[in-house]
């Protein structure tokens, strides 16, 4: 198999993504701006070339690298980023070379939440009252029908930028006077609840090979909007509400050999509501803590099932993964060496998080796994303890 990975540099973990897939007997290329000299070691020796260009958003010097690995390698099999930015180069690639995989007329309903709408309701999972938000007087319609608060977020986009929630009238003016104009927005009812996932694997037959859940103890939008410290918990086991709600979302959409990350609301009242799909894997060290859950690498296993149509497992889930980042401008009760000294057996892995990740992800943040979920729980609380 001719691999081409797209932007292998960044994020980071694409050097794990190239390594498996080498290992498992494919011949990786590589496309990135980076200089060849600034890979890590892994990529360049994962990679059997590397073609750069000085800018990734010119579909011209892609489609030219595209052609030179074909003159040199041959057919290539696969072209990929992993990276919910390139969603639509990928599927412009794949058109135009005829890859496996989602092309130009499916890859919106990946990209637009407005087009996600239409699949879920195929699917069967309650979804959220919806209307694109393109002037005030639709807004104040949609409005009139589920009341105040609303949330207005990009019609296309992740990582909750530019996602408002809007309580009254005055804010709803404020926002029209300050929205761009070159983004579409989609106005939803606002839920009360947290973000839970499903996320894994789904082979080329349409089968999910791996699963896992996740679940957010605060609002991504809140966390981003008033730039505050994250957590959320890997379970070993996926709730059967979560899990049954996910399947049909991953039919309706009938995607196949990709990661999945699907996001759900979970409300107070134990209800199940569609809210957002993303084809790729999930962010926020969720590839990790899926492999400390479960025990396996998940970035082998993901190799293994595009190169070998190898499905894996079973995977069970034998330890709860927490996530707890921290942010430079708040005053933390305990310090970084506390927190080493305090729950240091539970730390798997701690680092600064990339600038252009932190307003989501924390400016630096810990990993931790327990057998124990209290343990995590108070591990969580421990760390993201102000000073008064």
């Amino acid at each position: 198999m001719n691999f081409v990975f797209f932007s292998p540099h960044f994020p980071a973990n694409g050097a794990d993504f190239c390594d498996r897939l080498k290992k498992a007997g494919a011949t990786v290329l590589g496309i990135g701006d980076a200089p060849y000299e600034a890979l890590n070691g892994k990529l360049k020796t994962a990679l059997s070339e590397y073609y750069r260009v000085a800018d990734m958003e010119d579909y011209e010097p892609v489609f030219r690298a595209m052609g030179h690995f074909i003159h040199k390698w041959g057919r290539i099999d696969r072209f990929e980023s992993l990276n919910e930015h390139w969603l639509e180069l990928e599927a412009n690639i794949r058109t135009d070379f005829n890859i496996f995989g989602t092309k130009l007329d499916f890859v919106k309903n990946l990209k637009r939440k407005s087009r996600m709408r239409a699949f879920f309701r195929k699917s069967g999972v309650e979804t959220i009252p919806q209307r694109k938000c393109s002037d005030r007087a639709g807004a104040m319609t949609f409005i009139r029908r589920v009341g105040y608060p609303v949330v207005v977020k990009p019609d296309s986009g992740s990582g909750a930028s530019n996602t408002f929630k809007i309580s009254n009238t005055r804010e709803l003016d404020q926002f029209f006077k300050d929205k761009p104009e070159d983004v579409s927005f989609v106005m939803e009812q606002f839920i009360e609840g947290l973000v839970v996932t499903f996320d894994g694997l789904v082979n080329r037959d349409g089968k999910v090979v791996l699963a896992a859940s996740h679940r957010y103890d605060q609002s991504v939008m809140e966390v981003v909007n008033r730039d505050r410290h994250m957590s959320y918990t890997c379970f070993p086991e996926i709730s059967p509400a979560v899990e049954e709600a996910g399947r049909k979302i991953l039919r309706a959409f009938d995607v196949r050999e990709r990661f999945f990350h699907i996001e759900l609301f979970e409300t107070k009242d134990n209800r199940i509501i569609a809210l957002e799909v993303n084809m790729r894997p999930p962010g926020a060290w969720m590839t990790d803590a899926i492999n400390y859950t479960f025990d396996i690498d998940v970035y082998a296993a993901w190799a293994e099932m595009v190169v070998r149509d190898a499905a894996g497992g079973p995977y069970k889930g034998k330890y709860f993964t927490a996530y707890a980042s921290r942010k430079r401008h708040l005053d933390y009760l305990h310090s970084h060496a506390d927190v080493l000294a305090a729950h240091g057996d539970k730390i798997v892995h701690h680092q600064a998080i990339e600038e252009v990740f932190s307003r989501a992800m924390g400016n630096y943040a810990y990993q931790m796994r327990s057998k124990d979920a209290q343990a995590l729980r108070e591990a969580v609380g421990y760390i993201h303890a102000e000073k008064a």
